[in-house]
């Protein structure tokens, strides 16, 4: 039995059998393999697959059957003539009349981690949402003072930003704001990452230096020592926490007036 309700055509099912996430709209849908994969072929599981009963409480098992009206096992009735369930190309097309096939998608376990359902308004929504974070980005960067670049420039390229005039500096800023905006407004958010490169600098200069088994930093002019490097942390990064107590901050402020 059909109605026609806001101009789209609803089947009445039983109480215990609505489709489940898609609520009453019946439309044609289509499933794509997440990640990019695209094989000839790729087959899921469609027996000794299990959903848990938020209701009730249960695992239970599921199982697409062409011959069936449902897809819970403990509700079948009669033969259960398995079916295959097989994307092509890393597409798979279900037609509104298989609504048994939807709902045993809509529940199955790789769901949202294998495959999802191609939703052209969520795409947008975002695609949308990388676009503004990625102009966030590139504004951050465009605005970023030259020490900060420089900071963020080593922790991609190493010592090799050393090298760079300030021109290649800013483009090479840019390209990496637009690469991956989140991890470049994460790092410019992290003022670890502006001491851990002011302690490089200050090594490169040889106003500090690091012991050969990167365990002590020391003065450069008269080799005494500054601090001992934690073990298994980082030397710079445990530098950069080093410069944030009282200690490091007066060496800090020695430091900054020899780079200047």
């Amino acid at each position: 039995m059909t109605t026609q309700e806001k101009g789209v055509k609803v089947v009445q099912q039983p109480e215990g059998d609505k489709p489940h996430a898609i609520g009453n709209q019946i439309t044609d849908k289509t499933y794509l393999l997440k990640n990019g994969m695209a094989p000839i072929t790729y087959t899921i599981k469609t027996k000794n697959v299990f959903w848990f009963d938020e209701d009730k409480k249960v695992q239970r098992q599921i199982k697409y059957c062409k011959n069936q009206q449902t897809v819970f096992v403990d509700e079948m009735k009669g033969p259960q003539n398995l079916a295959h369930i097989t994307f092509l190309d890393g597409v798979l097309n279900v037609s509104r009349e298989d609504q048994v096939l939807q709902k045993f998608l809509a529940l199955h376990p790789q769901n949202g981690n294998v495959f999802e359902e191609f939703n052209p308004v969520q795409i947008a929504v975002d695609e949308t949402a990388d676009l503004e974070l990625e102009i966030e980005a590139l504004m951050a960067a465009k605005n970023m003072d030259v020490d900060v670049a420089e900071a963020m420039m080593r922790v991609e390229v190493g010592s090799e930003v050393s090298k760079m005039s300030s021109k290649e500096l800013k483009r090479d800023l840019l390209l990496y704001a637009k690469r991956n905006p989140a991890l470049f407004l994460e790092l410019a958010k992290d003022d670890n990452v502006i001491l851990r490169n002011f302690g490089i600098k200050a090594t490169e200069e040889g106003i500090i230096k690091l012991s050969s088994d990167q365990r002590t930093f020391s003065w450069g002019s008269n080799g005494r020592k500054l601090m001992n490097v934690p073990f298994d942390e980082h030397p710079y990064s445990a530098l950069a926490a080093w410069f944030k107590t009282d200690e490091g901050m007066e060496i800090y402020s020695n430091i900054e007036k020899q780079l200047s």
